[in-house]
């Protein structure tokens, strides 16, 4: 997370020990961060082998990232009433421990075949994956000294960005590199379902246990119990309005983030779709290079940071969206192999968005900041809502140019950076 001028909440606590030692914490927080990458980006992995396995058009395909991200919507208010009644340390072990049940549902899904029942597993592994986040944003804020919060946000950050990297490499090597592929116009027998369904399942059942082991040691670690004070904010901050809502440049970041989240995970979920049909790829080699996407978010995350320490917020989040409008415009109007490698650079580009949207959105807020934050968390639904608009434009147009869906919400960012977030 970068480091902003102008009206930024900070978040501080009056429990907060200077001279405690927080490594047992952070080092936990920096595991948690990047498990929530690697499982939210295994999904993009998954696609591809639920839809040979049972036959799904694009649309159908799509609800994967529909289920998973609907939970966002469903359960962050259901989340952080949790986290306040039980405290972050039990929150981000229940977390875990939900996260870890969903994984393990893969198994009866697979043994009996059943893509509903893959529906309903993502979405209680997305239900463990939203408390998570609930309880350990506001954590790693307050957990030490105030004015070196964004140092630590931007170090878990980028562990949930090695998670995204690393995930597509593991899928290639346990998941993709080994189904069984079906001859073109010829579908899968049910025993060769079955046997790519069971080489889903193992993986997942490694993810349970290793979720279960860390909620142990979390549970085991004496982590400093401390409550977030009131959010103080500068004094020219608006403190009239009834509700966040009242403020136009909240609302047009609500938009943001819903667009923002809807697009990066619309061409994830479809870019070894993309490359396999337009690339000539195969699933494995197409699975690898997805490791680019989100590795570029990650590189993107560390020299962002240091950019929006010199240049305006508004002015980065523009060029960038810009730029990556343009990269996947590039897609629907190029060949396979060039349209390939626009899609991969976008992820680059998409690396500051969030923590961006999200400064600009909250700036000036007040009393009613907590609120704001509350609206943008669900604004992540964005992520289900979007990809299955895209693959509905796939099944009834076509794969390339159903990306014109992410050029129009990029559009819509780089309208929020230049003239949306004014207040």
């Amino acid at each position: 997370m970068a480091s902003f001028s102008g009206n930024t909440p900070r978040i501080s606590s009056n429990t907060t020990n200077p001279q405690a030692d927080y490594t047992p914490a952070l080092v936990s927080l920096t595991i948690l961060f990047f498990m929530m990458g690697f499982i939210t980006c295994l999904n993009d992995v998954l696609i591809p082998v639920l839809k040979g396995a049972f036959a799904l058009n694009y649309t159908q395909s799509m609800l994967v990232q529909f289920c998973f991200f609907t939970a966002y919507l469903v359960m962050s208010f259901p989340s952080s009433m949790i986290v306040q009644k039980v405290g972050y340390k039990r929150g981000m072990i229940g977390g875990f421990v939900a996260a870890g049940v969903g994984c393990l549902l893969f198994v009866p899904a697979a043994q009996h075949q059943l893509y509903a029942l893959f529906l309903g597993a993502l979405f209680i592994l997305a239900s463990g994956i939203t408390l998570l986040q609930v309880a350990a944003n506001p954590y790693v804020a307050i957990l030490g000294k105030p004015e070196t919060a964004s140092s630590r946000l931007t170090l878990t950050q980028a562990f949930n960005s090695v998670g995204t990297t690393i995930a597509p490499k593991f899928g290639e090597i346990l998941i993709l590199g080994s189904i069984i592929r079906a001859a073109v116009g010829t579908p899968l027998t049910p025993e060769q379902v079955a046997e790519n369904l069971d080489k889903i399942k193992y993986p997942y059942i490694g993810i349970a246990c290793t979720l279960f082991v860390i909620a142990l040691i979390v549970g085991f670690l004496k982590l400093p119990s401390i409550q977030a004070e009131d959010v103080q904010t500068d004094n020219n901050s608006n403190s009239q309005a009834d509700s966040a809502w009242d403020f136009k440049h909240l609302r047009f970041g609500v938009g943001s983030i819903f667009v923002y989240v809807g697009a990066e995970v619309a061409i994830g979920s479809l870019l070894i779709l993309f490359m396999e049909k337009y690339a000539g790829l195969t699933e494995d080699v197409a699975g690898g290079y997805l490791s680019y996407y989100w590795g570029g978010a990650m590189i993107g995350r560390f020299i962002g940071s240091a950019v929006l320490q010199r240049v305006k917020a508004g002015y980065v989040l523009a060029v960038n969206a810009g730029l990556a409008a343009l990269l996947v415009l590039c897609a629907v109007l190029l060949d396979g192999h060039l349209g390939m490698y626009a899609l991969l650079a976008v992820g680059f580009f998409n690396s500051i968005m969030f923590p961006t949207i999200f400064t600009l959105a909250v700036a000036g807020l007040g009393k009613h900041t907590n609120q704001a934050s509350g609206l943008l968390s669900t604004a992540i639904f964005g992520g289900a809502a979007i990809p299955v608009i895209q693959g509905a434009l796939a099944d009834t147009v076509s794969l390339q140019l159903s990306f014109l869906i992410p050029v129009v919400c990029y559009l819509y960012i780089a309208w929020y950076g230049l003239k949306g977030h004014e207040q």
